[in-house]
């Protein structure tokens, strides 16, 4: 299996993925306010075991289908988008959310559970 390789930066559609997913667990208002700052977040290095641990995900299997999609992208040597992520609260015993990219996280697992994947975080506040 080839090296997972990243962009520099996320893909313009994945913040209205984002947005559309995170208005299943926040208010419209809450939404708008944390796809801003992803928009602003600086890129962060996270490894793929640890964000599946922190948003307490299972990791999909290789044949599921966007997940083997990500990996025939990451075998032909194509750049992934950087993972989108709402930031948790442990003392709360809120998860992280994996507003976008949760099957590229999948993906990269598979290929190394030790992948530094390329993320903006940002607070619900």
């Amino acid at each position: 299996m080839s090296k997972v390789t990243w962009k520099t930066e996320p893909d313009e559609h994945d913040y209205p993925a984002a947005a559309s997913y995170l208005s299943l667990v926040a208010t419209a208002g809450q939404v708008t306010g944390v796809v801003e700052r992803l928009r602003d977040a600086p890129l962060s290095h996270y490894k793929a075991k640890d964000i599946l641990r922190a948003a307490d995900l299972p990791l999909l299997s290789p044949d599921n289908a966007h997940v083997a999609a990500d990996l025939t992208k990451i075998r032909h040597g194509k750049a992934l988008s950087p993972i989108l992520l709402v930031r948790g609260n442990a003392h709360h015993g809120i998860v992280l959310q994996v507003a976008d990219g949760y099957h590229r996280v999948c993906a990269s697992y598979h290929v190394d559970e030790n992948t530094d994947i390329p993320c903006r975080i940002a607070g619900w506040e």
